[in-house]
């Protein structure tokens, strides 16, 4: 166990440990800022998930084969945050206007009777799109103009508004390209330069060649059962949904077929803002404590007003991907049972597999988890979210001062 905690946080290191020793953690980090200042920056384990040395595609980096602090790790569905960021921004700037038709800026993409998508649908998974109706290889998409024009030519799921079900891949290229037209630039492009950049915060969506030795191999964990705890039974609907190859969740989730080796250099050097973004915990943290306020006198990124529009509620109840009740703000996640966070304020984005990053305006905490080792779940990770408890138990410890989340 390396790293530290300020008074008051010792909970959250407890736990931490608890994850190695009892629900199968290889390598991790957690960071957590309060008010804008570092309280916990933990790291243990080693940065690749095979214990080997170096980094992403066996090159030789720093740490050797123990977790350092500097280890960064794919963010998976966390990147898309992140990506949400960046249009808030572009919106707060006025430059994006969320009720404008996608089609005002990206005119292909009216195909097909989209043309009353509007850009705060493409945010709130209500576009229509969560799947193609041939998916796309993993040459294609990681072009982001092959990806797009996919995305464009694709006829909708729903009227476009009417129902909301999560777009897990097709958001990389439905976000990415509004990025593009509004600006001319790639979305991991402004991300560096705007948000990242500014905030001081180790996070890439395209992972420059100069940081790829920073970056652990991920790979699937077993949790360990423990002896005599009752096993719990998905329901028949969760099983067809994520079974079968011809639900419109296995669709969703199988765009990119087949399922690209996340530990390939060139897979996370290309810009897939919704699935492929790489960083460490400080960065996807301290980036989340920037949108929120000054971060150790540093930059603040997002305005009061655009803090309340990220938390906002735009769509909630039953998800026609999730196929359970989800709750989405204007393209983060927001406090619900598909995705607990710590307050009912909080906003962020966990990614398949375990990574968490969210803020919370309420109580000024910013969390970034990640982990090189993936396990089944696609939102509420049990390491993620024991390690939420511990904060909260930190921040209110009648553990519903500022709002209780589920177990």
């Amino acid at each position: 166990m390396n790293g530290t905690t300020a008074p008051g946080f010792e909970g959250v290191r407890a736990v931490f440990a608890q994850n190695f020793e009892e629900r199968g953690e290889r390598g991790a980090g957690v960071v957590v800022y309060r008010d804008g200042h570092k309280v916990v920056d933990l790291y243990a384990g080693t940065r690749n998930i095979d214990g080997g040395v170096g980094g992403v595609g066996g090159a030789e980096g720093d740490g050797g084969a123990e977790w350092g602090p500097g280890t960064a790790q794919i963010l998976r569905s966390a990147t898309k945050g992140v990506s949400a960021a960046a249009l808030l921004l572009l919106h707060q700037r006025g430059l994006l206007d969320l009720d404008a038709p996608v089609g005002a800026y990206w005119p292909e993409f009216k195909a097909h009777g989209k043309e009353s998508a509007l850009v705060r649908h493409v945010l709130a998974h209500r576009a229509g799109v969560p799947a193609l109706d041939r998916p796309l290889t993993p040459a294609e998409a990681t072009d982001p103009e092959r990806g797009a024009a996919a995305v464009a030519a694709q006829a909708p799921f729903w009227a476009p508004g009417t129902e909301h079900g999560y777009h897990a891949q097709t958001y990389n290229w439905l976000t990415g390209e509004l990025v593009r037209r509004v600006t001319g630039r790639s979305l991991g492009t402004f991300v560096a330069e705007e948000l990242a950049g500014p905030a001081r915060a180790d996070v890439w969506i395209g992972l420059p060649e100069a940081q790829a030795h920073r970056a652990g191999r991920i790979g699937p964990i077993e949790p360990p059962t423990v002896p005599g705890a009752p096993r719990s039974r998905p329901k028949r609907a969760l099983v067809e949904a994520y079974t079968n190859p011809a639900s419109l969740t296995r669709r969703a989730f199988d765009t990119i077929t087949p399922a690209p080796d996340e530990n390939d250099p060139a897979y996370r050097a290309a810009e897939l803002p919704g699935s492929g973004g790489i960083g460490t915990a400080d960065g996807l943290a301290r980036l989340y404590a920037a949108l929120i306020g000054e971060v150790d006198g540093g930059t603040r990124l997002f305005t009061p007003e655009t803090v309340r529009l990220a938390r906002t509620e735009a769509s909630s109840g039953p998800d026609r991907v999730l196929v359970v009740p989800s709750r989405f703000g204007l393209g983060h996640m927001l406090h619900g049972i598909a995705s607990p966070l710590l307050t009912p304020h909080s906003f962020g984005h966990p990614g398949r597999g375990g990574v968490l990053g969210f803020a919370d305006p309420e109580t000024g905490i910013a969390f970034g988890y990640v982990t090189n080792g993936m396990s089944k779940g696609v939102t509420a990770d049990p390491r993620a979210q024991a390690l939420v408890r511990a904060v909260r138990e930190v921040c209110s410890p009648s553990g519903a001062a500022r709002g209780s989340v589920p177990e």
